[in-house]
């Protein structure tokens, strides 16, 4: 009875070992390649799978979605002979397990080789400049060359990236010191270029301010002119006036000749005052035989007889006496018309 027990539990954990070799769970996202007896047999896909325990052998499992694999950097020469470090990264995914597992020994290895010919091939026909500035075009090439190569291994090559391009430190130094002149290039047109806008600023404000200094000069001048002729205008008005005054108080006044010769000779005088007078000239009658001289003669003998009467009468008043003027002697002219 035991030993029946004994084969009972032994066939059910011979059975139970068979059960979980040949039960097998695929992860979302991947595939394993089942060969049987060393053979390919079927390819297991995602979820809940049987296999044949001890005859079907799981080779490979797979992962079916995108992968990154960065490279090192890999050494380029440039067509223009200078050597350059370039780093890339390649996204691709697999797309055929059989092609994939059995096409190729490591189709890692083999893409990161491929990259790394390819790259140097399109790099060596590329100047420093272009290979600097020309990242999306060896992108594009390396991405077209890659994928045509790796599509018969059941691999889809759907980006290259170059991570770095560095030139060696001799070449960064030349550039560097590129760079710097090309800045102080820069520089020095655009300080140029200012200061060239800056004098033509200067020049216009400079000719803008000489324009209104003429303008406000000619103006200032023709308001000095406008008012120098009124000024002149109202004193010829002034004078004309005056001498309009002057020619009637002469002709209506009915001066004696006496009072005129007298004034004549007060004038006369004044005529020969100022440095500038060198040469003055009197009338030819000026002499005694001048027909107004008997006149004039005349009186000023009156005018002494008024002016010693006058002190005379300074005397009397002082005695309480009325001073009285003296009588002119017969046929004797006066003075002043007003006393004939």
């Amino acid at each position: 009875m035991l030993t029946a027990v004994v084969i009972v539990l032994v066939f059910v954990a011979i059975l139970l070992a068979i059960a979980f070799r040949s039960i097998r769970i695929v992860p979302q996202a991947e595939q394993d390649v089942v060969e049987r007896f060393g053979r390919y047999h079927r390819t297991l896909k995602s979820g809940f799978n049987i296999v044949v325990p001890f005859v079907d052998a799981i080779r490979e499992r797979i992962d079916m979605r995108d992968q990154v694999v960065s490279f090192p950097p890999q050494s380029a020469i440039t067509q223009d002979n200078l050597a350059v470090n370039v780093e890339t990264v390649v996204y691709y995914r697999v797309t055929n397990v059989y092609d994939a597992t059995y096409k190729v020994a490591n189709f890692i290895t083999a893409v990161e080789q491929l990259a790394s010919a390819t790259l140097r091939n399109v790099i060596g026909g590329m100047d420093l400049e272009d290979t600097l500035t020309s990242r999306d075009q060896i992108n594009r090439e390396l991405r077209s060359v890659l994928d045509e190569a790796t599509a018969e291994w059941g691999i889809k090559v759907s980006r290259v990236e170059l991570k770095a391009i560095d030139p060696s430190e001799s070449i960064q130094e030349a550039m560097e010191k590129q760079m710097r002149a090309n800045r102080d290039k820069r520089a020095e047109i655009l300080r140029a270029e200012g200061e060239k806008a800056s004098a033509i600023l200067r020049a216009e404000g400079e000719q803008s301010a000489a324009v209104l200094r003429a303008k406000g000069a000619a103006e200032a001048e023709t308001v000095q002119a406008k008012a120098e002729s009124e000024a002149m205008t109202l004193r010829a008005r002034g004078e004309a006036d005056a001498i309009a005054m002057v020619f009637k108080a002469l002709h209506s006044g009915q001066l004696s000749k006496e009072l005129l010769a007298y004034q004549y000779l007060q004038k006369l005088p004044q005529i020969a005052q100022g440095d500038a007078n060198k040469l003055w000239i009197v009338p030819s009658d000026m002499g005694s035989n001048a027909p107004w001289w008997p006149t004039m003669q005349e009186g000023m003998e009156n005018l002494a007889d008024i002016a010693e009467s006058v002190r005379g009468s300074g005397a009397g008043q002082s005695q309480g006496r009325t001073p009285v003027a003296p009588p002119r002697e017969e046929g004797e002219r006066p003075l002043y018309r007003d006393e004939e």
